[in-house]
This record gives structure tokens, sequence and C-alpha cells, in this order.
């Protein structure tokens, strides 16, 4: 048996390499290579750069027979037996909510006596859910079955089958939408679909998604004595809006917005922020959800961070830069009279919607971030004309800039809505085109008379 030539066998292999060497970087197979490279690098950086459309959206307007003026708000809840001393609280709350008289609920909870029934809020939920969603689709002239994706939210209403379970039945969708209801996600829960919905149509491109958001108030309302959880009666009110995201290319035209940033914050691993907002059953066994009395701490806390996260993306590097400026500042000689530098978020955004959660909220917001009292009008507006309307709370704002016909082709929005859990989330849009004022909205009858003078009670 002749030795292995290891010298021999390595010249060889030397030969094959070289002869595949000079295959690979010919001038042909060069040039192949960095064709392919180039177009692999354009589709991965249009794929991540791909712009998600808002076409429209719409907003609930309950009928004017649905409305609960203080004084019949106050003689139903007497009739039901309540205890004096809550319907006075509830009064007194209300009172200086910010409300009108114009704020509406379900005809079951408005009548003598009251009724809490299944059938009844499943009879809201399709009342809010398919007016909002048929009057966006006779709109644009949308087939149902042209939609790709449906997200539904409400947080506390979550019967079997689902709401999206019901749109779907109701306007006869495809039997393979993609289909989605989200629960307990409190009033930060149309954000969360936004941010779900982006998701969804970045992978699944040239698709067309639907969101609609709304609460149910029929089974939710509280009957007993406990002031936290009375907190709710005062302040939830009926509402819903539809959306239409899109990342098909012909949408571009038609669209009034484009998705500039989504940005998500949870306080939940916090004890405090966690039971902030909690639904539990009170000691005579009735349902509700407490409110607690640190809301407005745990909110601006939650804001904070958020902040922390959304500033760098949106703000001018001037801001960012007195900012931490001030904090270098106030670390390096201790001193706790040199306050923090607040950035001015109006060279970031021309307007705003801050969730109308109750008017401490939108105070306490306007108050940390400096803003002006027309950067909080739609908001406290919306809180006047149509109370807390949870997650759909945001969209009714941004319809109110549209109809004072204050939106033009380049303002920045900025979306804040707060929620249970403790959660935070902020949506950023920018205008594509000039918004004309649209007569078809919740705000047709009544905008001419806004913004109304609302006194300010401690």
């Amino acid at each position: 048996m002749e030795p292995y030539n290891f010298c021999s066998s390595l010249e060889t292999l030397t030969q094959h390499v070289n002869t595949i060497t000079d295959l690979i970087i010919s001038p042909h197979h060069c040039f192949a290579l960095l064709l392919v490279a180039f177009l692999a690098t354009l589709y991965f950086a249009c794929r991540r750069k791909s712009p998600i459309y808002l076409v429209d959206f719409t907003c609930y307007c309950a009928p004017s027979s649905y409305r609960l003026p203080l004084a019949m708000f106050e003689e139903n809840q007497l009739y039901d037996n309540m205890d004096p001393e809550a319907v006075a609280f509830q009064c007194k709350i209300m009172a200086k909510s910010g409300f009108s008289e114009q704020t509406s609920i379900s005809p079951s909870l408005a009548q003598i006596p009251k009724v809490k029934a299944l059938t009844f809020a499943l009879e809201e939920a399709e009342t809010i859910m398919c007016s909002v969603i048929k009057d966006l689709f006779e709109k644009h002239n949308i087939n149902p079955k042209a939609i790709d994706i449906l997200i539904t939210n409400s947080s506390v209403f979550c019967p079997t089958p689902s709401l999206s379970a019901m749109v779907v039945n109701k306007f006869r969708m495809r039997s393979n939408i993609m289909s989605f209801n989200l629960s307990g996600m409190g009033c930060s829960a149309g954000i969360i679909s936004m941010s779900l919905a982006k998701d969804l149509l970045r992978v699944h491109r040239n698709s067309l998604a639907l969101i609609v958001s709304t609460e149910t108030l029929s089974l939710n309302w509280y009957t007993g004595k406990v002031p936290s959880m009375l907190l709710s009666n005062c302040l939830f009110r009926m509402g819903g809006a539809a959306i239409l995201m899109s990342s098909r290319v012909q949408d571009k035209h038609k669209a009034k917005y484009t998705l500039q940033h989504i940005v998500r914050t949870i306080t939940a691993q916090d004890g405090q922020s966690h039971g902030c907002v909690y639904q539990q059953g009170d000691p005579e066994n009735k349902e509700g959800v407490s409110i607690s009395k640190n809301i407005v701490n745990v909110s601006g806390d939650a804001l904070k961070k958020n902040i922390a996260s959304l500033g760098p993306l949106v703000l001018p590097l001037r801001e960012q830069f007195l900012y931490l400026f001030s904090i270098v500042c106030r670390k390096l000689w201790s001193a706790r009279r040199i306050s923090i530098y607040t950035p001015n978020f109006n060279h970031a955004f021309e307007h705003f919607c801050i969730h109308s959660g109750g008017r401490a909220i939108i105070q306490a917001v306007e108050r940390n971030l400096r803003l002006r009292k027309q950067d909080v009008e739609p908001s406290t507006m919306t809180l006047y004309r149509f109370g807390n309307v949870s997650s759909s709370s945001i969209w009714y704002e941004l319809s109110y800039i549209e109809a004072k016909g204050r939106m033009k082709r380049g303002d920045r929005v900025w979306q804040i809505a707060f929620g249970s859990g403790f959660k935070c989330n902020s949506a950023v849009w920018k205008c594509v085109c000039d918004v004309k004022p649209d007569t078809a909205t919740a705000w047709r009858d009544t905008i001419h008379s806004y913004p109304v003078d609302i006194m300010r009670t401690n």
C-alpha cells in the first residue's frame, strides 16, 4: 500500500479552490451577486418603511332621546332605592365633572327601574358598532368583503361569540378574515388595537384593517354604595368609533394620515398602578370598577415613562439637549431647586388628543406638559359633549379638530390614552392632506357652538 501523499492532495485541493474562486469572482458573476445584494437590501428597506395609512374614521352620535341630564340621573338613582348618600355623592361628582346635559347612556339604564341584562348589553354593542361601521363603509363605498383584518376592543364586556364575530356575521365578511377581539385592556385599548393592526399590515402587505373601539355600559352600571366604585357611573358614557387603516398603495391618495410612531407603556409591575382601576365585588357582592384616588399620580408616572421613550423620536434636538442638560445640572449640584426642563411639545406637534378620562386627568396633563388652553380644547370639549367614551375618546377629539377646520397638510397629531393596568399609550400621526370639515360627523349639529366656557370648579 502506497503512503499517503499529503503535499499532492493539498496541491489538488488548492487547484479546485482556485477554479471555484475564478468562477465566483468573474465579472459577470460579481455583477450578478452585487445586483442580488442591492435588490435584497432595497426590498427589506422598503418593507421596513412601508407606510401605514389612516384612510378615515367615524364616531357614534347617540340620538337625543338617549341623553342623561343631571336631574334625570338623580331621579333615576333615587327611584331605584339607591342609598341617598350614594346618590348625593354621585350628583356632587357629576356637578364637577365638566359634563354637559347632552351625554348619553343606553336606554335600558335610563328607564325606571333600570334593567341590567345580557340582551340589552348585546343590543347596545350592536347599535354602536354597526352604526359606525355602516357610516364608514357607505362614506367610502367599501365592500365588507374587502376587509382583511378586523380588530374589536371592549374592555369589560366580553360575550361569546365575540364582538368581532358579531361584526363578521352582521356584515357577511369573508371566512378567511383575520379577526381579533381585545378585552380587559382599559381605555387605552384603541391604541393597542392600532399597534396590532400596524404589525399585521406590515406583515400582510396590501391589506385593509378595520378597528372598532367601544365600551358597553348596560351590564357595568354599579348599584352599590362604595364611593370609588360609584365614580364609573359618573364618568363613562355611550360612544364608539370605527377606524380604517391600510397598507395598500392605492389608498395613498385618499388617506388622511400616515402613522409615524406608536409607543406603549405599562406599569403593572407596581402594585399601586395595577390596582388603580380594578374590577371587583363590594361587601354586598355587587360588581363594579373601582377607581383609586391615586389615579392622577399613577397616570402622571406612566406618562413620564411613555414620554421618555417617545421624546427622542419626535422632539427637536434643541429640546432634547435642554432636557438632558437640566438633568445633568441637577445631579452634579444635587440641587433640588434646579427644576427639570419640560420640553416644549408644541415644537413637535400641532394637535393633541388627550384621553378624556376626566377633568382632573386632562388638567394634570395640561399642567405637567405646560400645554396651552387651545391644546387641550379638543379633550375638554369631548368630555363636555360626550363624557368619557373610553377607548374611542381620542377619535372624538380628532374629529373635533377636523370639524373646526384646523387640520392642515403636514400637521402632526399626538394621541395619548390611559387605561387600567396601568397603561399609557401614544400614537403619532402626520396629516397628508388638507382635511375639509365634514358635515357627517358626531359633531355635525353642534360644532358651531364650540368651544364653550366651562366654569372650573375645584
